[in-house]
């Protein structure tokens, strides 16, 4: 039994004639008998009766009509409901981004969507970039957005976005040289393993011949904003932010600000 035959017999038998809901339907006579014939030899039931040279239900047919109706009728619903998620006017986009994009980035960016797409609700996870892969690889995220890089073969990923590191710390900075061996001496408050803030400060040390585990780490904190109230603070002399917002969202006792240095973080979204 298909949906097209339903169609069929429903027509024939709202028409009470072949010939007529053929025509109705855009479809040959014979085509349209073939699916009567079709659905009443498979079933071995009559479906109407012939009466000189016109048609009346049978009783199996007074009951399937009922029936195909309402069944053509959740079809049509359920084709229309695929239309709507195709033409994005239904549905939940669910997203996971990182702390520093979900607090500087991210806003305006769901608002235009919004704007855009106003029937499609959006729910947002926050979490570390190590987190936002382990949700987005488990189906219970479809969009990951976060800084860090995502070194799994499974997940799709391409920059959107960019931001730089920037080196802050609780007193002015003077004309000294920011190099690898103040880099060194400097006693650091730093994001937790698996952050993209963290990987991406621990890429660019390296880079610059400084090994990561050799500095001098006063504090592990799981967010940028507790990293710069505690520098602030005087918790430790130095921290890389990665985002430029979040150095510059300081308040009344803000943390200076160095040069940003070369290299920069990307966005990336893992669908």
């Amino acid at each position: 039994m298909t949906l097209e035959q339903l169609r069929i017999f429903v027509g024939v038998a709202e028409r009470q004639h072949m010939t007529a809901a053929a025509r109705a339907l855009h479809v040959t006579q014979s085509a349209a008998s073939a699916a009567i014939a079709a659905l009443e030899a498979r079933h071995g039931v009559k479906l109407f009766h012939r009466v000189g040279r016109g048609i009346a239900l049978t009783e199996a047919g007074q009951m399937l009509l009922k029936e195909a109706r309402s069944v053509l009728s959740r079809a049509a619903a359920a084709e229309a409901m695929l239309a709507e998620f195709g033409e994005l006017k239904r549905g939940t986009l669910r997203v996971v981004a990182s702390q520093t994009i979900a607090a500087y980035w991210l806003p305006q960016i769901l608002a235009a969507f919004h704007n855009r797409y106003p029937s499609l609700s959006v729910e947002l996870a926050i979490g570390n970039t190590e987190q936002a892969a382990v949700r987005v690889h488990d189906g219970e995220a479809d969009l990951g957005i976060v800084e860090g890089e995502v070194d799994d073969p499974a997940l799709a990923h391409w920059p959107i976005g960019q931001d730089s590191l920037m080196l802050v710390q609780s007193v002015p900075f003077t004309e000294t040289k920011i190099d690898a061996a103040w880099l060194r001496r400097a006693r650091w408050v730093g994001r937790e393993q698996g952050s993209g803030t963290r990987s991406t400060l621990d890429r660019h040390l390296r880079a610059l011949g400084v090994d990561p585990s050799t500095l001098d780490v006063a504090l592990v904190l799981p967010s940028n904003e507790s990293v710069r109230t505690a520098v602030e603070a005087g918790g430790g002399r130095c921290s890389f932010i990665v985002s430029g917002s979040c150095a510059r969202d300081q308040g009344g006792n803000a943390a200076q600000c160095a040069d940003r240095i070369p290299a920069s973080a990307v966005f990336w979204s893992s669908p």
